[in-house]
């Protein structure tokens, strides 16, 4: 996993998929290209000032691996500062901050396509983003493999890259099979009319996809629709090895860094840090309850972060000296805990000085 970095990208088209939302596709210089080559199911930061602040947010890669160009969807949501501005002020031609690309789920390895598997994926709304990036690439260079998708949405408007997964399903008639489910709107089959709730999946999964043939089962949607696809999952006796999941997508995001007020004269800092990212080590003072992103900002340090709610995994370091306490962690795997990697958006000092490595594979 290589250091995050922001380029200033331009915007090479913004698109209406629905009344709630636009893809935005972006011009990748010929010097770059490899800094945003990327995994099927991965995602990308963008990098704002609005009203004087900064804000960031993500937004997966819909693109497949063989659709020639790097586009992302940015759906509005309500209160949304970031996704209510992108959806009306984003135009061809402006540029934006992108970070390279991040993240853990999908298909990383493009040997992981061999052979004949079964796919499965569950989404809703905006879910189905980094899964078209996945099917597309998988229906493109796996042609002994099947994909089934359940993709949950409120009505059949609603329902982003419509059009593009009716073509799918057309050219690849004989292995991909889209079931859409709708929550607010009838449908002639009865069982495909609400949301995607365990006591549904666990009729319909059996009936439509074969238990035992399951190779790999994607799922990428609002938490409850997470939690609940999970538990449903387990309960038919997939394997949890074989399920990968995606949380920040939409997630909880953490409030942007303001300014920290002036320190009260006499103030001791709790811990002394020193960060080490991109191969230089930066060193600050972290005061109070900050988490170690958040003390870096005040001190007007960068370091590498986008959800803060301790989902997207692009904050990852190695504790090399020192202790610090995670408050939340959704993306860091078991070995990598052991191994000393913390999510510093949500770790604070326990001790009064502290190395991370961002640099750290």
């Amino acid at each position: 996993m290589s250091t995050p970095v922001f380029h200033r990208l331009e915007i090479a088209d913004v698109r209406p998929e629905t009344p709630e939302a636009v893809s935005v596709a972006f011009v990748v210089p010929a010097s770059l290209r490899e800094a945003y080559r990327y995994a099927p199911g991965q995602y990308l930061t963008l990098r704002a000032t609005l009203d004087g602040e900064e804000v960031r947010r993500s937004y997966s890669i819909c693109s497949g691996l063989d659709d020639g160009e790097l586009r992302i969807v940015i759906k509005r949501l309500e209160g949304g500062v970031f996704s209510s501005w992108a959806n009306v002020a984003l135009q061809a031609g402006d540029a934006i901050d992108v970070m390279t690309p991040m993240g853990r789920f999908g298909i990383a390895d493009a040997k992981d396509l061999r052979g004949a598997k079964t796919y499965v994926a569950f989404a809703a709304g905006s879910g189905i983003t980094p899964v078209l990036s996945i099917l597309k690439t998988v229906l493109a260079r796996a042609p002994d493999s099947r994909f089934f998708l359940f993709y949950g949405n409120r009505t059949s408007e609603s329902i982003i890259f419509r059009e593009q997964l009716n073509d799918l399903k057309d050219r690849f008639v004989a292995r991909f099979s889209v079931f859409h489910m709708l929550s607010r709107e009838q449908q002639d089959l009865a069982s495909l009319s609400g949301r995607l709730e365990p006591a549904r999946i666990k009729i319909l999964l059996p009936l439509l996809v074969p238990l035992v043939s399951i190779d790999q089962v994607f799922v990428c949607g609002p938490l409850a629709m997470i939690d609940g696809v999970e538990t449903s999952l387990v309960d038919l006796g997939v394997a949890r090895s074989v399920i990968q999941i995606e949380r920040f997508t939409p997630a909880p995001w953490g409030p942007a860094t303001r300014p920290r007020p002036t320190p009260v004269v006499g103030e001791m800092p709790r811990a002394e840090i020193t960060a080490i990212v991109g191969g230089l080590r930066k060193e600050f003072s972290l005061y109070g309850d900050d988490a170690l992103i958040d003390a870096a900002a005040h001190a007007g340090i960068d370091l590498p972060y986008s959800c803060k709610g301790g989902m997207c995994c692009t904050c990852r370091a190695k504790v090399l000296e020192g202790a610090v306490e995670m408050a939340t962690n959704y993306s860091l795997e078991p070995w990598e805990t052991a191994a000393g990697f913390v999510l510093t958006c949500q770790s604070r000092p326990t001790t009064a000085r502290v190395v991370v490595d961002y640099d750290q594979v």
